[in-house]
């Protein structure tokens, strides 16, 4: 409101469906009035006394509602008996006689007492001990990361001492730490969702009740719903048990070590490699649902959608042909953008076991690294070659996806840091493994050290073993496929599955670790053409959609 009179009446206009300036106003109705007004609402409400006053000099009080059987009264009482406002016609009539009726100005005064007292005690009590739940829970957090962190370290500083032939042992056992890291990281993320989600609706709600401790509008107060009883159950923060990894060492004779229920041993003569693994996979083993089911469907606007890496359990990045790159989480939210560099989209999006965004730049030859906000550049490739997809191993290595630059030759190359310690570029015969042209190759590792490819150019996915020996090829349409097949994102999951987007046949492609046809997923409305493709952390895919730019996201294992 102005400090003026004049501007204030040029700002505030008629209560009674008028666009003229207020100038006098009912203290008996608490409505604002030009002029041309005043008679008409004395006589829409003959009845009644009015205490029609200059504007700025208007009192203001309790705006009684209007009675629902008697025009032209206001209810200034409750009836007890019928739990209904009333008016004076209301109380002189029979429908109330003999009934208990209670000033409705007291009944408004014991409430706002209610909603003060209920506001007093979110504000000051509940809201920090909700918060200090939150700290405690993110100290968890904390200790779990750096209690699994030193779990990782010592599996690695074993693997040394044991024989190469061992190398399973160990791959099944960070496998099972990064499982169980998964699962508590992912219970007290929950519990920490949960108790900041309540605190921010608890702090909502303390505004709201102050808007309502201000409003003289018996509608807002007497309509007033508590939330006091719900916000005193505050979640429980859960206690969460990380098992320890121990290890046995008798000298000349036996190896072993321990990780929770599970156990490997290394003697002498034979090395119990079945104990280990059988067991593991035994226990771990998930079922292929008999048909798969979208369990949540992400619009982002981001047309067309290129590029999907999920981030733990319900967020991912996901790219287009646009410089940003996005995070979304499962409701559609955008959580987190990136902006690529040259103002060119990146070729290929990924993280890492830490969950950091790294992504490839074609025009600078880069592979760059987002930490806490900063772009970091990790690799820069020779001239010559450009990049294209991406991969982070379970080492932390980065494999990286070059054509050189007519398109004739593609290669895939290890880094470990900025060192290249291994390329997969031709067979045991000299020839090339991957085909040459336009198109794009894109590649993930398998937890048996499998590098498995999905080459557009020659319509095939192609397997290589941990050295870069050809294992096998894939290439085949679906049972129920017209077209021909054309991959285009792969991914591998804990079971060891290849799943591949077959982009011509609007569908995927599970196969097992050996290349065998499994089934195909093609009832999930995949029919904008699945591209984008990541497996987040509860064994479920994120699929996008290159022409609506829709992710889907499915459950296809029990």
């Amino acid at each position: 409101m102005a400090t003026a009179t004049t501007q204030a009446q040029e700002l505030i206009t008629c209560d009674l469906n008028c666009v003229k300036s207020v100038q006098q106003f009912c203290n008996s109705c608490q409505v604002g009035m030009c002029a041309d007004c005043i008679n008409k609402h004395v006589n829409d409400l003959k009845s009644m006394k009015h205490d029609i006053v200059p504007f700025t000099k208007r009192t203001v009080q309790l705006v009684f509602p209007q009675c629902t059987s008697h025009s032209h009264q206001r209810c200034e009482g409750h009836c007890q008996q019928c739990d209904v406002p009333v008016c004076i016609k209301c109380l002189l009539g029979p429908r109330h006689k003999g009934h208990d009726v209670v000033d409705m100005a007291d009944i408004i005064s014991r409430k706002r007492e209610n909603i003060k007292r209920e506001t007093e005690e979110i504000e000051s009590s509940i809201i920090l001990k909700n918060k200090s739940c939150d700290a405690d829970v993110e100290k968890k957090i904390s200790k779990s990361k750096a209690h699994y962190s030193d779990l990782e370290k010592q599996a690695k500083d074993k693997r040394k001492k044991w024989h190469l032939e061992v190398d399973n042992i160990f791959d099944t056992l960070e496998s099972l730490i990064q499982s169980l890291k998964d699962q508590e990281i992912t219970i007290l993320k929950s519990c920490q969702s949960q108790l900041r989600s309540q605190n921010s609706s608890m702090t909502q709600t303390v505004q709201e009740n102050k808007e309502i401790l201000k409003s003289n509008k018996v509608f807002d107060v007497n309509h007033y719903k508590s939330k006091l009883t719900k916000f005193r159950a505050i979640p429980q923060v859960p206690d969460v048990m990380s098992p320890s990894l121990k290890t046995n060492t008798v000298q000349g004779r036996e190896l072993s070590l321990e990780l929770g229920e599970y156990r490997a041993t290394l003697t002498q003569t034979t090395l119990s490699l079945p104990s280990l693994t059988d067991e593991v996979l035994y226990l771990s083993v998930k079922e292929l649902l008999k048909e798969a089911k979208v369990i949540a469907n992400i619009p982002t606007n981001v047309k067309p959608l290129q590029r999907v890496a999920c981030v733990g359990s319900d967020r991912a990045w996901i790219s287009g042909t646009d410089k940003m790159i996005r995070c979304v989480d499962i409701h559609g939210t955008v959580t987190d953008t990136v902006n690529s560099t040259y103002n060119k989209s990146p070729y290929d999006i990924t993280v890492n076991r830490q969950g950091e965004l790294i992504y490839s730049d074609t025009i600078s030859r880069t592979v760059n690294i987002v930490r806490h906000g900063k772009t970091e550049t990790l690799i820069t490739t020779p001239r010559g070659w450009k990049l294209g997809g991406l991969c982070c191993t379970r080492s932390g290595d980065i494999l990286v996806i070059m054509k050189t630059t007519d398109d004739r030759h593609c290669k895939i190359v290890r880094y470990q840091g900025q060192r290249v310690t291994q390329e997969v570029d031709k067979d045991e015969y000299g020839n090339p493994i991957y085909g040459g042209g336009i198109y794009g190759v894109f590649m993930t590792e398998n937890d048996n050290g499998d590098i498995v490819a999905s080459d557009s150019n020659a319509d095939t996915v192609v397997v290589v073993d941990r050295t870069g020996k050809v294992r096998f090829r894939y290439n085949d349409k679906p049972p129920e496929g017209q077209k021909p097949f054309h991959p285009a994102k792969i991914v591998t999951d804990s079971m060891r599955h290849i799943i591949v987007a077959d982009f011509n046949n609007a569908c995927l492609h599970i196969l097992d670790q050996n290349g065998q046809f499994i089934k195909c997923v093609d009832t999930c409305g995949l029919n904008d053409g699945p591209v984008g493709l990541s497996v987040d952390s509860e064994g479920r895919l994120w699929v996008g959609l290159y022409e609506s730019g829709e992710v889907k996201v499915i459950q296809y294992m029990k």
